[in-house]
């Protein structure tokens, strides 16, 4: 039987082999989406194991864990250790066998733990819990070791408006790091006015932006404030969760300071008010970004 992940994974015939060994895998990577932590180049952690470094952010991972009912403190519990949470992952993966995940975790352990030939599973699991922990104990396995083994010149981060972006300026004036660090633009929170956390969230937008928010050109000038700050912090990407598409013409700003208004005050918006109010902010988003 076929070995299930060689080095020639997915290249089903000569041409695809030559043109990947040849010249895509020398190329640098340029990743301009990602969701890796900029604290954790800038202070170039160094991971205690391969369940920390695995399950600490992983919300595919988490998401997969929670289907396969694995209880939440073995997902993102803080009263179960990084090897518990470790081996739940193990017995999940071989459940997700169809599913990307599944791919992409034997990948993982290929590039740059060099496990090949083995499948990921609570069989294999100790083992490869301790080759993998004496990997990462050492310089090249530390955050910014693994990117520079990938090759990584550039990673575009994800970053919510009220981000300080601090991590990113220090990598910027840190001539020892020779990788890009770009924030990129975030602002799901800003537009989802139905969700339960949306009047909090323009507090913390009002005290990065300095702006008392009452009023929908508020808004805007906050957003502008926190736009010319990602700007100059290097941020040239927006990236949008949109999952579910609204659409309605634009209202003037009387009545977006209204919709406004009622949702500050705790009233429920019908579905055209919210539909009226998402579509208003994402195409002045728009235009700002079309501007810069």
């Amino acid at each position: 039987m076929a070995t299930f992940m060689t080095e020639d994974f997915l290249l089903k015939n000569d041409i695809a082999r030559t043109l990947y060994h040849k010249y895509a895998a020398p190329m640098p990577i340029y990743d301009f989406h990602c969701h890796l932590s900029p604290q954790e180049i800038a202070d170039d952690r160094r991971f205690d194991n391969l369940g920390q470094i695995w399950l600490e952010g992983d919300h595919y991972k988490w998401r997969a864990l929670r289907s396969a009912g694995v209880d939440e403190s073995l997902i993102t519990g803080k009263e179960t250790s990084d090897y518990e949470k470790y081996m739940a992952w193990a017995n999940t993966v071989p459940k997700t066998l169809g599913n990307p995940l599944y791919h992409w975790t034997h990948l993982e352990l290929r590039r740059p733990f060099g496990i090949t030939g083995t499948l990921f599973g609570p069989d294999t699991a100790e083992s490869i819990w301790t080759q993998c922990n004496e990997k990462l104990a050492t310089p090249a396995f530390s955050a910014r070791g693994i990117m520079q083994q990938m090759n990584v010149r550039m990673v575009g981060t994800t970053d919510d408006p009220i981000d300080s972006l601090e991590y990113h300026r220090q990598i910027a004036a840190d001539d020892s790091i020779d990788i890009e660090v770009a924030p990129s633009w975030r602002p799901d929170k800003v537009f989802k006015i139905e969700l339960d956390g949306f009047v909090d969230y323009l507090g913390k937008l009002e005290a990065a932006a300095d702006v008392s928010i009452t009023r929908f050109d508020d808004l805007r000038q906050a957003l502008t404030r926190r736009l010319d700050h990602f700007a100059a912090c290097g941020c040239r990407a927006s990236d949008h969760g949109i999952e579910t598409l609204r659409f309605a013409p634009v209202p003037d700003d009387a009545q977006l300071d209204a919709i406004l208004g009622k949702r500050l005050a705790g009233e429920t918006l019908s579905e055209l008010e919210i539909a009226q109010f998402t579509t208003a902010v994402l195409v002045w988003l728009g235009r700002q970004y079309a501007a810069r």
